[in-house]
């Protein structure tokens, strides 16, 4: 019996070895926070860049979506922003974004008018000249983040719901609601970042498991033979 559950063992960690690898690899996204907003609100929204290869990410440059439009950044140390249009790029002025590590930057835009999907289209450059364009649809290689922007209220302001403004003192402004300091609004982006994981990660755990309960039966068949 031990030795039956020694070879199982053995057959399911290459299995399990991949698809740990592939789920980390695609939940590693480039996303903009958060994932719902009002009409008309002017949001400070959150850019989380993930470095995925050897190689330093350099450069990354938003698309500002369709409708929406761009008012302010915060300033990063080590980073250049330039404006051009409905293009946003941070451009790193030292080492950037090291393989393992990941950045945030922050800047506010005013929310379309009208209710519905925008997508946030972002392009990353390493150091080694290599690209990835964060511009597919959902469930894709390399999606975009998406925002709903729903329906303002009658008593909304108008003016960043989700993760207003830090002021003074580091406290976020929750229209009237109380503050949050700027870590526990940090825990809330991560969250949302991890909500979106893409369906491919279900889909390797079903195929894996799958596979390991066929070379399972097939080894208990032959030790009965």
């Amino acid at each position: 019996m031990k030795s039956i559950i020694r070879k199982i063992a053995a057959l399911a960690a290459p299995s399990l070895a991949a698809l740990m690898l592939f789920a980390a690899v695609a939940s590693a996204h480039v996303t903009v926070a958060p994932a719902q907003s009002a009409t008309g609100a002017w949001e400070t929204y959150t850019l989380k860049v993930p470095s995925e290869k050897e190689s330093a990410t350099v450069r990354i440059d938003l698309r500002i979506p369709e409708g929406a439009e761009f008012k302010q950044y915060e300033p990063s140390p080590g980073w250049d922003v330039t404006i051009e249009g409905n293009k946003v790029s941070w451009i790193a002025t030292g080492e950037g974004i090291l393989a393992g590590q990941f950045q945030r930057f922050y800047f506010t835009a005013k929310n379309p008018d009208s209710a519905g999907d925008i997508a946030w289209n972002a392009y990353q450059h390493y150091a080694d000249g290599s690209l990835v364009q964060w511009s597919g649809e959902e469930g894709s290689a390399t999606p975009h983040s998406v925002t709903e922007i729903v329906q303002s209220t009658a008593g909304d302001s108008g003016h960043s719901h989700g993760a207003a403004a830090a002021d003074d003192h580091g406290s976020m402004d929750m229209g009237g609601q109380g503050s949050m300091t700027m870590d526990e609004h940090n825990k809330i982006v991560e969250g949302m970042d991890n909500s979106s994981t893409s369906p491919l990660i279900y889909i390797a755990i079903g195929i894996s498991l799958v596979a390991f309960l066929l070379a399972a039966i097939s080894l208990l068949r032959g030790r009965k033979d």
